[in-house]
């Protein structure tokens, strides 16, 4: 590995994300008319997040995680604050392509240009990281955030879900991690503890699924590129402000309904996103598809709808029993193209495409990412078979090739108004 960035370079890298994400903002802010009052919140959270070097977290051990499937429960239970890593900065991405090679995932590079030397300011006091080793990109990532300085536990994820076998695998790879989140925070995982963590973050998973339920109605409540920063929010918010917030907007997009106002027109093409998750500031295509005039209702990425749709299901509430039953909702319906078996995923995009009355799907793979890059033949072949057109489209952090998506996803957009129109 190189030398991590020095002094004068890794300020300008600093400076480049903050710019990138002031852009992001005032996009999503001002370009679209009209955006919901309840979305300022999130506006202002990233602004003083992202822009000023603000803290949104609650005082506390804070523990980095690299993936979704990660149990929040768990650490909030030993009393660390979880602060997901995964990052869309285009400049933390060109820092981590100092030391991984070229045609690696931008987010993982970008995750690894993050924890270098000079951190945004609310990821100063972090030193401790839980990696999940789900892609072999992820997995080698692992030991490079070592070499950073970093206390990494690599918390192993069965390459299978399918069988006993590895259900008892990642039962036991939970149970290890108990031990391991106490070492991190210094805290207790107890019976209380862990209960409360799980009420907590179910009742904010309740929020997220009444907001859900909105973006199924016609004409849409909410544009896809707000839903993205709302679940982009809940990577590094205080939770508690996070499920307030949600409700909040989940109270104003009703009584919008109850006036007739809507997010888009009527006959807008409704689309379903999926592959590789967009992140903040990386809102590239969700961006493209809605000011082509397509409306995002519904996705199935990690960061958004993979992360919050499923609760934990808690038969008896002792301590012994709860850790398995994190342990499975981590597992069970995880729609992850890691595995050996993408049948779990095809399902839920097809049900997704059904309960939101979707016009065509968007899928996103970035460069590098040889799962999601694998297995779009398979989903679009299910999707044609359920007659629903898919755009596929590789693309990174890099702002270079806006232009020539703009012109695809226009053309896509045309090509479902067009279906549309011969249909009626």
């Amino acid at each position: 590995m190189s030398a991590a960035p020095q002094g004068g370079r890794r300020a300008a890298v600093l400076a480049q994300q903050i710019r990138e994400s002031a852009q992001a903002l005032a996009t999503l802010e001002r370009e679209f008319p009209d955006n919901p009052a309840a979305m300022d919140y999130f506006y202002k959270l990233f602004h003083r997040v992202y822009c000023e070097g603000g803290r949104a977290q609650p005082e506390g051990t804070l523990v980095g995680t690299t993936c979704v499937q990660v149990p929040d429960e768990i650490v909030r239970a030993a009393g660390g604050v979880p602060v997901r890593l995964c990052s869309g900065s285009h400049a933390f991405d060109l820092a981590g392509a100092d030391f991984m090679p070229a045609k690696s995932c931008s987010l993982v590079k970008a995750t690894l240009g993050l924890l270098q030397d000079e951190r945004p300011a609310w990821l100063d006091s972090l030193d401790r990281v839980v990696n999940l080793t789900t892609c072999d990109q992820k997995k080698k990532a692992g030991q490079m955030m070592e070499e950073l300085g970093c206390q990494v536990h690599h918390l192993e994820f069965p390459p299978s879900k399918d069988s006993e076998h590895a259900r008892a695998f990642w039962r036991a790879s939970v149970r290890d991690f108990v031990r391991a989140a106490e070492r991190m925070t210094g805290g207790r995982v107890t019976r209380a503890s862990l209960r409360e963590s799980i009420l907590a973050v179910s009742r904010a998973q309740a929020a997220y699924r009444r907001l859900q339920r909105l973006r199924a109605e016609s004409p849409a409540l909410l544009l896809g590129k707000d839903a993205f920063l709302v679940t982009n929010a809940y990577f590094f918010d205080d939770l508690e402000r996070w499920t307030g917030a949600v409700d909040a907007l989940v109270a104003e997009l009703e009584a919008r309904r109850e006036a007739g106002i809507s997010a888009a027109l009527r006959r807008a093409p409704r689309i379903l996103f999926t592959g590789s998750p967009p992140v903040f500031p990386n809102l590239k295509i969700p961006v493209l598809v809605e000011q082509a005039g397509g409306v995002i209702v519904a996705d199935e990425t990690c960061s958004a709808n993979r992360m919050l749709n499923d609760a934990v299901s808690v038969d008896e509430w002792n301590l012994y029993d709860m850790v398995d039953a994190v342990a499975d909702r981590y597992l069970k319906p995880c729609t992850c193209p890691i595995f050996t078996s993408n049948g779990d995923r095809l399902r839920r995009l097809l049900d997704l495409a059904r309960t939101h009355a979707v016009d065509g799907v968007v899928y996103q793979a970035f460069a590098g990412c040889q799962v999601y890059e694998m297995e779009h033949h398979s989903v679009s072949r299910a999707l044609a078979e359920a007659g629903l057109p898919c755009l596929y489209v590789e693309t990174d952090y890099s702002p270079d090739d806006v232009g020539q998506l703009s012109t695809r996803v226009e053309a896509f957009i045309e090509s479902l108004r067009s279906r549309r129109r011969r249909r009626q």
